[in-house]
């Protein structure tokens, strides 16, 4: 798994590149402390499984940086760390297409779960962002709710997405792809680089996303939509 990583302190950047080491399966880091080395690299990568910046760093403001990035990787997911905790520039990276929002002040643990969760299709923001009606900036971690244990990410990421929304991630094709090929969760977890957990919870949102309740209907409407017709 490719994941880009891109702060402008070099501390913190180092801290989240061995978290991610690890706890993510065999995860290939590429770093950037600048959006100007972040436009630098999803230029020469298109493969990039996930994308986790901060928002205040050199090279552009964070709302063109933003726009720009996901314009150019509109199927890589992207977290943002952050030390500000504003409701109203939560919803503006919403809009642009974020699919987390994690405050810096957060556990290793809380952070973990919230990559897990995105990478499987979800969408993390934290309980007090949702519930805030004025701006602030963070400053102790017991501010911070959690919004999703680990051990809960099948049930909140059900919760984020819609029933009716049958358009898949590439991630999510790839594991649909290997289901057709009859291997296991811990085969497909080997094969691209995931956790068990991790396959577990993408599958249980794919048979949402296609409306089905097990593997074999989800085969036959994948293939009713394409998913499986493609030789690539």
């Amino acid at each position: 798994m490719k994941i880009l990583i891109a702060d402008d302190h070099e501390l913190f950047l180092n801290g989240l590149s061995f978290i991610l080491k690890e706890n993510i399966n065999s995860p290939e880091l590429i770093t950037a402390n600048s959006y100007t080395e972040v436009f630098n690299i999803i230029k020469e990568h298109n493969d990039i499984d996930l994308i986790i910046t901060d928002l205040a760093m050199p090279g552009s403001d964070w709302l063109s940086a933003i726009s720009k990035i996901h314009k150019s990787q509109p199927e890589t997911p992207i977290i943002i760390i952050s030390a500000v905790f504003d409701k109203e520039i939560l919803q503006q990276t919403l809009d642009i297409g974020v699919s987390g929002y994690i405050p810096k002040t957060s556990s290793n643990n809380l952070i973990i779960s919230a990559i897990n969760l995105v990478l499987a299709g979800g969408m993390y923001i934290p309980h007090d962002l949702l519930h805030s009606s004025t701006s602030n900036t963070v400053e102790k971690t017991n501010n911070i709710d959690i919004l999703t244990p680990l051990k809960n990410l099948e049930k909140t990421a059900n919760q984020t997405l819609p029933s009716n929304n049958k358009k898949l991630t590439s991630r999510q094709v790839d594991i649909i792809k290997c289901i057709a090929e009859g291997l296991s969760n811990k085969q497909i977890a080997h094969k691209l680089n995931l956790t068990e957990g991790t396959i577990k919870v993408h599958i249980t949102i794919i048979l949402k996303i296609l409306n089905v309740k097990n593997r074999t209907s989800a085969l036959i409407e994948a293939t009713k939509l394409g998913y499986l017709n493609n030789n690539e």
